[in-house]
């Protein structure tokens, strides 16, 4: 259990933070103790790139592959066929995704819980990043939800960025570095601070969040987004090229003035 009352103390220091907790729904932790890294892991590879439903819906068929009705162990998806993983709804590098992992953890890379408590949330990062399809964002996510880790921060998670931004009133969400910086003042429950930037979406949906008076200067993302699809439009293109042309054309001074006394 996340030390929650010790974490507000820390938190409530920052002026924004303190009025975000106010107005939020309490933090509460997510009990998900039961199950094992294997299985986390497997439901988040499952989940990647897909409407809640649907992965629950390939997840249900998964499992009912298996005697029994409980979630399968990592023999178990060793020993099954790839393209039986294929037939239930899985991708196929997702398919091969769930062999690594399984695999991985035969070999102990993916440990038991017991193991990985005993690790720094760097060493885990570092550790279970080496599955097929596991990158650091989802290990996160088991590190905050099923570890229980309150020093988490996802700068990369883009709920958490956008929160901020609209919780610090930005213009634009921050650059994961900038976030990772001005996080550095919520040490050591970031886990909690990330939960609350979570809500502050929600909030803003709302229009419930409360205004921020003094908004940070932070570096914030550029909108590449709107740069692309600018340059990809053709009639942005054809009035810059027209602009050039005439530019091209167009006499400067010195030719004038030579041309003139001609």
């Amino acid at each position: 259990m996340l030390p929650t009352t010790a974490a507000h103390r820390v938190l409530k220091a920052d002026p924004v933070m303190r009025q975000l907790i106010r107005k939020a729904v309490r933090y509460e932790p997510d009990e998900r103790l039961k199950q094992t890294p294997f299985e986390v892991l497997a439901r988040a590879i499952a989940h990647q790139q897909l409407h809640a439903n649907a992965a629950r819906n390939i997840l249900a068929r998964f499992v009912a592959l298996f005697d029994g009705g409980l979630f399968p162990l990592p023999q178990h998806v060793v020993d099954i066929d790839h393209e039986r993983l294929r037939a239930v709804g899985f991708s196929g590098s997702k398919a091969a995704a769930l062999k690594d992992l399984a695999a991985k953890a035969m070999l102990g890379i993916v440990p038991e819980r017991d193991a990985l408590d005993a690790l720094s949330d760097e060493e885990i990062i570092e550790r279970l990043t080496q599955v097929r399809g596991v990158g650091r964002w989802t290990v996160e996510m088991m590190l905050m939800f099923q570890l229980q880790r309150p020093d988490v921060l996802p700068v990369d998670d883009f709920g958490v960025r956008q929160g901020f931004q609209f919780a610090y009133g930005l213009k634009g969400m921050p650059t994961p570095k900038a976030l990772a910086a001005f996080g550095e003042r919520w040490k050591p429950y970031r886990s909690i601070a990330a939960w609350y930037l979570w809500r502050a979406v929600d909030l803003h949906k709302q229009g419930l969040l409360p205004p921020c008076a003094n908004p940070p200067r932070l570096k914030i993302q550029k909108r590449l987004a709107r740069k692309a699809t600018a340059k990809k439009s053709p009639a942005r293109t054809r009035k810059v090229a027209s602009k050039r042309a005439r530019t091209r054309n167009r006499p400067t001074a010195k030719r004038a003035t030579r041309r003139s006394a001609r």
